[in-house]
């Protein structure tokens, strides 16, 4: 615990580098992975990352960059007031506690993030809400919004459910549940998202990072490394699925009801806390 203390509490921002691994289980097995770096950032200490390199801005343009109106609401409002809002509505209260969101950051100017995720700390460090950010293709965004348990706010594995209530997949039905996985941010971040039917499972997809400084070095190397790991991410989710399609995979046309439309998460605050 004390080697993860640490870890979070010296950088306002830092990078995991590591692999994300998508399989469909049923009724046939098609499964890929493909390197990515994300960032986790201290949303009460923007102004800190901001200045942690040349290369990487904060609410403005650099090569790598945050810009707070990605997440939340997406008007531009504190992210951190966000998450106060949402821990609020579920009778948690984040006075003196950390929010740390790991995401992917702008590279040149363009992110796709379909998973953003809020880890949420009370005053006394103890892990008190999750907060799951999911985008789709149709630049729709929901949030689910999970209290932790209380035998599980020390834990290093936080274990959560949720039934599916978002659009996400034209060749997944709705009636879904997800089964979250994910460790503490420390020298390395690991998630594990399992979809189940009433059948059983049927989708998984997992990502283990490791940790690296955010230093102008690091985010050259990773430009170097994966210079087009935005546009490779959006062909990735494309790509397989015509694979999927050509496969024989069912399509589901259409967003089913309860899917949260981005134009009405920016004009409603109370839609981006439901979940």
């Amino acid at each position: 615990m004390a080697a993860m203390t640490k870890d979070m509490t010296t950088s306002a921002a830092s990078l995991y580098i590591g692999d994300v691994m998508h399989a469909r289980l049923k009724p046939f097995v098609h499964r890929f992975n493909y390197r990515v770096m994300s960032l986790l950032i201290d949303l009460d200490r923007l102004e800190d990352a901001n200045r942690q390199s040349i290369l990487f801005g904060v609410n403005r343009r650099a090569l790598h960059s945050f810009h707070e109106r990605d997440h939340g609401r997406r008007d531009g409002s504190p992210l951190r007031a966000y998450a106060a809002d949402c821990a609020r509505a579920h009778g948690i209260d984040l006075t003196g506690g950390k929010v740390l969101l790991l995401c992917y950051p702008r590279l040149l100017g363009y992110a796709f993030n379909p998973l953003s995720v809020y880890f949420c700390f009370n005053a006394t460090g103890e892990l008190a809400l999750m907060i799951y950010e999911v985008r789709n293709t149709f630049r729709q965004m929901h949030h689910y919004v999970l209290p932790v348990a209380s035998d599980q706010r020390r834990a290093e594995l936080i274990r959560q459910q949720q039934d599916k209530t978002f659009y996400v997949s034209p060749f997944i039905e709705a009636d879904m549940r997800y089964h979250f996985r994910i460790s503490r941010p420390a020298d390395t971040v690991r998630i594990r998202i399992l979809e189940t039917d009433p059948d059983g499972p049927l989708l998984a997809a997992t990502f283990f990072g490791r940790q690296s400084p955010l230093t102008s070095a690091s985010l050259a190397k990773a430009f170097l490394a994966l210079p087009f790991v935005t546009a490779k991410i959006i062909a990735a989710i494309h790509w397989q699925a015509l694979r999927l399609w050509l496969k024989g995979a069912k399509l589901v046309p259409g967003a089913p009801a309860g899917t949260a439309s981005l134009e009405r998460q920016q004009a409603s605050s109370s839609s981006a806390l439901a979940h």
